[in-house]
């Protein structure tokens, strides 16, 4: 049996021989189309095939669509090739690699990237105008990990903890006003050989405590806490030497 095949409209055919009009021809299959064709009308059929071995070209002057369509001639589906670019309209896009796995999905509720690695090409990285939720961010290999907000704040949170890790290098964090480290519920610790509190304030020890019996200028400090937890410096002795400064603490 063959396939049916309506046309609709005119077909341009060269010439006409035996075996049928030009380079369209009637085998036991359906019909066969040698070389380019020119169909000037819409064209139905239940397959368009091209040859085994050979790629199937389909070409236009303005756009190629593909509809799907239901039974009063809705568009339910549709690819749209055309001058400005590629563009698909549906329920849901998947893309999906040759074993089966999912790679890339989008519907109206969410958009899933499936693949084992999400990799961002751009000089300026990714920009994101809501909030991100994700279980681990980690830079490439020798590349370093940024998380910048330009003109507003950086807010990292987790109801279990967040955790910032750098096996073979630095952990900087910088702000134009506060840094603010809290919690509510446990402590902050600052486990490290060594602890720098750079560009804190030297305030005045008390005048009992500032004498030394060497007379030698004293070259170690305690550090201080003000009420308000602000942290300033002050010159070592027997007992604590720190005291409210206002000009300190103030």
């Amino acid at each position: 049996m063959m396939d049916s095949v309506a046309f609709s409209g005119q077909i341009i055919c060269r010439t006409q021989t035996e075996d049928g009009m030009g380079n369209l021809r009637i085998t036991e299959k359906g019909l066969k189309v040698e070389g380019p064709s020119e169909f000037l009308q819409p064209l139905y059929a239940k397959e368009i095939k091209s040859k085994p071995g050979h790629p199937l070209f389909l070409q236009s002057s303005r756009n190629v669509s593909v509809n799907v369509v239901n039974g009063n001639n809705k568009v339910l589906t549709q690819l749209v090739a055309g001058s400005r670019g590629f563009r698909a309209q549906g329920k849901l896009l998947e893309v999906k690699s040759t074993s089966g796995k999912l790679l890339f999905s989008a519907d109206e509720q969410e958009v899933v990237v499936g693949a084992d690695r999400l990799r961002v090409m751009g000089a300026e990285g990714a920009v994101f105008s809501g909030s991100i939720e994700t279980p681990h961010v980690r830079a490439e290999p020798f590349k370093e990990l940024r998380l910048e907000s330009p003109t507003r704040s950086l807010i990292m949170e987790a109801p279990k903890g967040v955790q910032i890790l750098a096996e073979a290098g630095d952990i900087q964090a910088s702000c134009r006003n506060e840094l603010r480290l809290e919690s509510k519920d446990g402590e902050i610790s600052l486990d490290a050989t060594r602890i720098r509190l750079l560009g804190l304030l030297d305030g005045k020890a008390s005048s009992s405590s500032s004498s030394s019996s060497s007379g030698t200028r004293q070259t170690v400090y305690e550090v201080c806490v003000c009420p308000n937890g602000r942290l300033f410096l002050s010159q070592a002795g027997t007992g604590s030497t720190c005291h409210i400064s206002p000009s300190v603490c103030l």
